[in-house]
């Protein structure tokens, strides 16, 4: 919590705040915003520019782009968020775990992180797609999947450290259960550390989200995606020059916020590192001053 408070203190980091807001806003309620039904097509409006009833203006199908953006901007946010939560939980669990459960299950762990971490996001996405259908839940999934030795490894080595403590030695001596131990003394410590990688993890599963609807896999057409929108619009740059950069902001300016959210959380948790042991040596006067004092006294007397 007190890194959430240093956070919001600092003005970058309440600017990428408020951006985030904005686009979970457009994700939840887009569909209600939309002026237009996303889906409609007019054929005596194809490729209009803007106007009082297009507001953004339509696309190679007369379908108004403005209500296509808003609508796509659910199941953009919605893949980022299932590939990263998938990613927390197969990545965070066996991280902790590797720790407690044996040099035997830490071997087969980390092997399988090292293998995981040679497959390239797009072509492993596309070879599940293959495999498992073409459907956002499973590339989703399979993003998942690929993102989780970043949370394997950012989890076991936030932890590694604590694990080996004193007081967390103590604690098992006194007769504490490993889940009462990982809940009071290892996982507070290790969620600001998890929070930086869970907002540059959703910056990258947006990304790749965007990747992979501009393939046309994951989310089938018509259904407007920000990526899938940026594939239509790069074929008819001739008639609409500035309609990609619509789709294309919004990815922009989202993974930005993101990174930006990252980068604060990562400082906040850095000073108060700093701050801790600084605190614990100014708390109380040094033990070695006290006693040289305490000696010229008796000296003097």
């Amino acid at each position: 919590m007190r890194t959430l408070r240093r956070t919001w203190r600092v003005p970058i980091a309440r600017l990428a705040l408020a951006v985030l807001a904005a686009v979970a806003l457009l994700a939840v309620f887009g569909g209600q915003l939309a002026p237009q039904n996303p889906l409609a097509q007019d054929a005596n409006h194809i490729l209009a520019g803007p106007s009082g009833a297009h507001l953004l203006g339509t696309d190679y199908l007369g379908r108004d782009v403005l209500s296509r953006l808003l609508a796509g901007t659910g199941l953009s946010v919605a893949g980022a968020l299932e590939a990263t939560g998938v990613a927390l939980l197969v990545g965070i669990i066996p991280g902790l775990a590797s720790l407690w459960l044996g040099r035997v299950f830490e071997w087969i762990s980390l092997r399988a992180v090292d293998a995981l971490m040679t497959l390239p996001f797009t072509l492993f996405a596309i070879a599940a797609i293959g495999l498992l259908g073409n459907g956002i839940h499973q590339a989703m999934i399979a993003l998942g999947v690929l993102l989780s030795p970043l949370f394997f490894r950012v989890t076991r080595a936030a932890a590694l450290g604590l694990r080996q403590s004193p007081y967390v030695e103590a604690a098992e001596l006194m007769g504490a259960s490993r889940r009462w131990v990982l809940r009071h003394h290892i996982w507070s410590k290790v969620l600001p550390t998890v929070a930086v990688t869970t907002a540059q993890a959703l910056a990258t599963s947006l990304l790749t989200v965007a990747s992979l609807t501009f393939l046309g896999l994951g989310v089938q057409p018509p259904a407007p995606t920000w990526g899938g929108m940026l594939a239509t619009d790069l074929g008819f740059l001739s008639q609409q020059p500035w309609a990609p950069v619509l789709p294309g902001l919004l990815v922009m300016v989202t993974a930005g916020a993101l990174h930006l959210l990252a980068d604060a959380l990562r400082d906040s948790g850095a000073a108060d590192a700093v701050r801790e042991p600084h605190a614990a040596a100014t708390a109380d006067p040094a033990p070695a001053a006290r006693e040289e004092k305490a000696d010229a006294r008796i000296v003097t007397v």
